[in-house]
């Protein structure tokens, strides 16, 4: 059985500024404080078709290739490669415009766990809130880096300074 998890964030951002930032399929290291670095893969380069690696800090990766691709909205993505205990995973970005200064900025996910009745119970005990709090702390990443320019690295910043950014 699937699980879903998704967030949205209100942010003082138009929404043309964080799709030049979604719509860098390789810049996910400058707004997610988990990836080390993800160049895209041999082979396309944008669109559907094209994938990253991301690496993250702990040492692992995951391979994260574009299923759907609505320019200058959205994108949904496959995960494969992982170290996750998962059968499947998929993904959804995107930004939609509130006003000519505001946009909500969303991400969900789509996940299936291995190892049957037990791996469902997992799946909503333990990964569901690890995933949304993954989820949420992309998408302030997200919202950091397209208002600012400023990369988040390993840590978000502080409450004060996003205060500004998010509505």
């Amino acid at each position: 059985m699937s699980h879903h998890v998704e967030q949205t964030i209100r942010i003082h951002v138009p929404a043309s500024k964080v799709w030049e930032v979604l719509g860098d399929f390789a810049s996910i290291e400058h707004y997610s404080t988990s990836v080390d670095r993800s160049p895209l893969l041999p082979g396309k380069t944008e669109g559907v078709g094209t994938k990253r690696i991301c690496h993250f800090y702990d040492k692992t990766s995951v391979v994260e290739e574009i299923t759907r691709f609505q320019e200058g909205e959205s994108f949904d993505i496959a995960l494969s490669q992982y170290s996750l205990p998962l059968k499947s995973a998929r993904a959804t970005m995107g930004v939609k415009v509130v006003d000519n200064t505001t946009s909500d900025i969303y991400m969900s996910m789509d996940y299936v766990v291995k190892f049957g009745p037990v791996g469902w119970v997992m799946g909503a005990l333990l990964m569901r809130p690890m995933m949304n709090k993954v989820i949420k702390g992309v998408l302030k990443g997200l919202a950091f880096h397209s208002s600012t320019g400023k990369n988040v690295s390993t840590k978000l910043p502080d409450d004060h300074e996003m205060g500004a950014i998010i509505v």
